[in-house]
């Protein structure tokens, strides 16, 4: 990074002290937003067929690029530090991204044995990695004179994946969508672009299977505001923006839908979604099998955009993570953060390339799977394809697993991890014997498959009297 940045970045803004007030509040506010949910759900006839795949593949790639990852201080650089909007700008002169490969992208997911990719066309800080004609701050108007999102596609759809992009309606460079009512025209300007050029990618980019939408709706509008009632106090996290201001969520969602009719979204609008978000490790939750949901987490402790120093997590807790959503009747999107020259970390490359060797194994009792019957416990989890049950075995006890009754005649049993398993049914339960893994090496999850004999989507859930997660140590949730 050239000097004159490195000596911008802490200097910030000369801030009003309404702004100063606000930027007090921010911090108690933001991380509650951030996890937040509040689209309501679809409701349509062939809404359960639209995202079927996506509930049968688990698993995809999440790819963090864009301006942020030049300082790799990750991709709220711009915020946390408040570097002014030119300073800021002056980043795309040098993006310069001479190893970008898609093909190696969408190589490096299907190594991983994930399903789809989802890559931030355009993050918080308003640069587009797309062709805008409207717009100057874009990946073609950069250094790089290059359409980003077009080589993405086109290399994610060759390699069989599923294509998703990513989109944030908030834009910093925009005061109105701090405060929509004073900056009314602006906040309408900023408006006017995301829909214009959520237009532009539904209609000039080929099929788009999923929109990944972050920073819109009310939730969010304003960062959590600040109101004055008897003083400045930040807007309470249970309620929403409610001044003059729209963003129109339904009439952008219904021309992104009539573009791309088979297209799924995640619920941060206003307008109806089809599957639900939860962020962070720590958003793991509880079993949900009421409507879809992913789980988004990094490969990294650490931000989601590229840091060079970021420490990747280990084989173990990945895998953790990935049993845990799925168990829960989830899917879970795994992000790396791209280096400036446009490089997936060759570290995380190999942990994602550990993770779908795992798969390649292991991938039947994951894959085309739903959650239970079994609820999460102490023990694990439990995931079912028709008339088998995978238990997953996270806590390996000594010697012993006993389970509640099981509302089916069970047939046999066995381990695809390696162990010798001997099961009883009885109507007290299922008693499961595990002898020692033959290669000496406790597996991360101990996989028991058992075989019974009517479909498993017929057993109500059983609860296991410990309806916690059974996840890796939970990191600080990151903000996207």
């Amino acid at each position: 990074m050239k000097k004159s940045f490195e000596r911008t970045t802490r200097r910030g803004f000369a801030l009003s002290i309404r702004y100063i007030l606000f930027l007090l509040v921010l911090a108690s506010t933001i991380e509650g937003n951030a996890n937040g949910q509040w689209a309501p759900l679809v409701a349509d006839s062939s809404a359960a067929s639209r995202i079927q795949w996506w509930r049968d593949a688990k698993f995809g790639l999440f790819i963090h690029w864009g301006l942020y990852a030049i300082p790799g201080r990750g991709e709220w650089i711009q915020w946390d530090e408040q570097i002014p909007n030119g300073e800021y700008a002056k980043l795309a002169d040098e993006f310069h991204p001479e190893k970008f490969d898609p093909d190696a992208w969408a190589a490096t997911a299907k190594n991983a044995g994930m399903k789809y990719v989802v890559l931030t066309s355009r993050h918080h800080d308003g640069f587009a990695l797309f062709d805008d004609p409207k717009s100057n701050f874009t990946s073609v108007k950069s250094a790089a004179h290059k359409d980003i999102v077009v080589d993405y596609v086109t290399a994610v759809r060759k390699a069989g994946l599923r294509v998703g992009l990513y989109y944030s309606p908030l834009d910093w460079r925009y005061p109105g969508f701090f405060f929509p009512d004073i900056y009314q025209a602006n906040a309408l300007e900023m408006r006017d672009q995301y829909h214009r050029q959520l237009n532009e990618l539904a209609s000039h980019y080929g099929k788009l299977d999923i929109v990944w939408f972050d920073g819109g709706g009310a939730n969010w509008l304003g960062f959590g505001g600040v109101q004055f009632k008897g003083g400045w106090h930040a807007r309470p996290k249970d309620e929403n923006y409610t001044g003059t201001f729209s963003w129109k969520d339904e009439e952008a969602l219904s021309s992104l839908r009539s573009l791309q009719p088979s297209v799924i979204v995640n619920d941060r609008t206003d307008a109806p979604a089809d599957f639900r978000s939860r962020e962070g490790d720590g958003a793991m939750g509880a079993f949900e099998n009421h409507y879809p949901w992913e789980l988004c987490s990094t490969i990294t402790e650490g931000a989601w955009g590229y840091q060079p120093d970021a420490k990747v997590k280990s084989f173990d807790s990945i895998i953790r993570l990935l049993v845990g959503a799925v168990g829960r009747d989830g899917n879970f999107l795994l992000n790396v953060g791209a280096r400036p020259d446009g490089q997936i970390d060759p570290l995380q490359v190999q942990r994602l390339k550990e993770v779908g060797s795992w798969l390649h194994n292991y991938g039947d009792s994951i894959y085309g799977t739903r959650g239970g019957p079994y609820l999460p416990g102490d023990y694990g989890v439990s995931t079912y394809h028709d008339k088998t049950i995978y238990l997953h075995i996270l806590n390996r006890p000594e010697k012993r697993l006993r389970l509640p009754p099981l509302q089916a005649k069970l047939i046999s049993c066995s381990s695809p991890t390696g162990e010798h398993a001997q099961c009883t049914q009885t109507v007290a339960g299922v008693d499961i014997v595990l002898a020692e893994n033959p290669t000496g090496n406790a597996p991360v999850d101990t996989i028991v498959a058992l075989s019974i004999a009517s479909p498993a989507s017929d057993i109500a859930q059983i609860s296991t009297k410990a309806d916690t997660p059974a996840t890796a140590p939970v990191a600080a949730d990151i903000k996207k």
